[in-house]
């Protein structure tokens, strides 16, 4: 993982220094780690991820537990990974072992400023089209926070149909599902927004089927060490469609239909069926799976 102006090693040494003293400008989050730890390496570039998405209102220094015993003991980690997040010379949270990326923004968001962005505001001269474009960018940046405050202030000036769909996309992409499904039944014309109400319904269901499973990292191990690993298959399949990644999800699908068609009672071509339905008969997709999945049944 390629280091940026963000992120940085920290020593006993120098720990104080870049951790403490910094600490009283930005919350620095730290990562307690060990080579060896393979939660540590799943959960590395999620946190890294989400400094950067923090654009310099979030820093974070990585420990390597043991090069550096004696931070360990200082700050009695017991597990790893353990993460910190230290305020004003002070740990003021943290947790350990795996978690996702959900609980760690909604653990940092009290302490943490959200970034200045470079979107222009929403206002009364916005076009719905502005609007979708800064929400896309925010959303691949993992601001989804951000995405909904933005979408909120638009809906007070002028609310619609499309807001809602995204706004409701974006709640779910904070993992706030329950106001993901509230906001998508106040969409006033339901038969025109037919087949994105049936995708953004569909996605929630998978955020919520995929809520407990292990982290992406850790499946794509699974299944490195092991391919034909069904239930590491179609988990991966789940996680890329609460993502809409359709095409990876169709992939292991098909994958898992092709070596395994009886796991979890006929669950591989039962979710492939499901996602030609969301996508619609005239989908590329919906046209290359299917023919792909009627070629392995015969």
């Amino acid at each position: 993982m390629s280091q940026s102006s963000y992120i940085f090693d920290v020593t006993e040494e120098t720990f104080d220094r870049y951790v403490l003293e910094n600490s009283f400008h930005k919350p620095v989050l730290v990562d307690f780690w060990a080579d060896w730890c393979a939660p540590c390496k799943a959960l590395m570039p999620v946190l890294a991820g989400i400094t950067e998405s923090y654009a310099g209102e979030l820093l974070m220094a990585k420990v390597d537990c043991d090069a550096e015993a004696g931070l360990s003991e200082r700050f009695g980690i017991r597990s790893l990974p353990t993460v910190v997040l230290f305020k004003d010379g002070q740990p003021v949270e943290g947790f350990a072992g795996m978690q996702p990326e959900s609980a760690i923004r909604a653990l940092l968001e009290p302490h943490v400023s959200l970034p200045p962005t470079p979107y222009a505001d929403a206002d009364a001269g916005d076009t719905e089209a502005d609007i979708s474009a800064q929400v896309d960018a925010l959303l691949r940046n993992g601001s989804s926070a951000q995405a909904i405050a933005l979408l909120q202030q638009a809906m007070t000036i002028e609310p619609s149909d499309k807001l809602r769909l995204l706004l409701g996309h974006a709640y779910s992409c904070n993992d706030q599902l329950a106001e993901a499904e509230q906001v998508l039944a106040e969409v006033t014309d339901r038969e025109a927004h037919k087949l994105p109400l049936k995708s953004l319904h569909a996605e929630i269901g998978f955020r919520r089927q995929a809520h407990d499973f292990p982290a992406e990292a850790l499946l794509l191990e699974r299944l490195k060490h092991s391919p034909q690993d069904s239930e590491a298959t179609f988990q991966l399949a789940i996680l890329k469609l609460a993502h809409q990644d359709h095409e990876l999800a169709l992939a292991h699908l098909l994958s898992l239909f092709q070596h395994d068609r009886s796991y979890a009672e006929g669950a591989a071509q039962r979710t492939l069926l499901e996602v030609f339905d969301i996508l619609g008969s005239e989908h590329p997709l919906t046209t290359q799976y299917r023919r792909k999945l009627y070629q392995a049944l015969y």
